[in-house]
């Protein structure tokens, strides 16, 4: 341990940059759910970050890229790798004529907020989405009908090597809570969103309006990690289980909303094993009911530890 912690510490260069042993990862999820991080790191710049990567590359050691949190899973016995933040450096936000060039750790919220400001119309859909945009393009997330696909441009991305690209929208292979970008084990370092001139109180509008509906469907008063389970084909998870009887239904400190039963919550501190078994159960028993599979839409990190 003392070997790798040193080679991560004499990387960085950028007097931003840090590293932090132990970290625990309930501090960095919207889940608040998950043991320590055995490495965590905070690049200060593009120098940096690339040498993490490449160090973990030439020790196969194992990494992760972190942005808001929020849509992620981490186990209770932690991750015995390297997580790597992007949350804290990499947030910046320029307009470009029609376009906002926006780092990777930049909040969803704080882009469509950009965006009202320079009166662009385009990203209302992801003002109450809590993620980053790093998070957003590599799901492709989206809400209320419009998705990252729909505005992006071009991003530059980090490859495993240390090297950087820039795709534009039709190389990104972006689909349902999909994108090349994880398949290809890219880093997004910063995005082009495209949107059009618009009227800055008809965009405050829609804002505010997304804004009623998602408290009034969605449990944002309890953690979780969004929905939980990615559409089924033809249906909507959350119907599928409600009907399968299981609003409410609760294991552990995990429970499905009884406000929106597409979210499973951490009622009361919750364990990530708490989370997995509801989610298990409630798979087993829409299945049963419905006939239809569902797929978790949250990822997964941990399981792999050090010794």
């Amino acid at each position: 341990m003392t070997d790798i912690k040193q080679a991560l510490s004499a990387l960085f260069t950028c007097e931003k940059s840090r590293l932090i042993l132990s970290e625990p990862m309930s501090l960095h999820t919207t889940f608040r759910i998950g043991g320590p991080a055995r490495f965590f790191a905070v690049p200060g710049d593009e120098r940096d970050l690339a040498a993490l990567i490449r160090l973990c590359g030439e020790r196969d050691f194992p990494w992760a890229i972190l942005g808001n949190g929020s849509n992620l899973l981490v186990d209770d016995e932690g991750y015995g790798g390297l997580v790597i933040s992007l949350a804290e450096n990499w947030g910046g936000c320029v307009q470009e004529g029609n376009c906002l060039r926006v780092g990777a750790g930049l909040l969803l919220p704080r882009a469509a907020r950009a965006a009202l400001a320079a009166s662009l119309s385009g990203l209302e859909f992801a003002s109450g989405i809590p993620g980053t945009i790093g998070g957003a393009l590599t799901m492709n997330a989206g809400a209320y009908g419009r998705e990252m696909k729909d505005v992006v441009r071009s991003v530059r991305v980090m490859a495993r090597d240390g090297q950087i690209r820039v795709l534009d929208r039709e190389e990104l292979g972006l689909g349902y809570r999909t994108s090349r970008i994880p398949k290809e084990g890219y880093v997004v370092l910063e995005a082009l969103l495209e949107l059009a001139p618009g009227d800055p109180e008809a965009i405050r509008e829609t804002m505010e309006d997304l804004s009623a509906r998602r408290k009034e469907k969605q449990p944002l008063e309890y953690p979780s990690a969004g929905s939980t389970f990615k559409r089924p084909e033809g249906h909507f998870a959350g119907k599928l289980i409600e009907e399968a009887g299981l609003k409410g239904y609760r294991i552990g400190g995990a429970q499905v909303s009884e406000k929106h039963c597409g979210f499973v919550i951490n009622r009361d501190n919750a364990t990530a094993a708490d989370v997995l078994a509801l989610c298990a159960y409630v798979e087993k028993r829409v299945e049963e009911t419905s006939g239809v599979k569902l797929e978790m839409e949250v990822k997964r990190l941990g399981g792999y530890w050090e010794r």
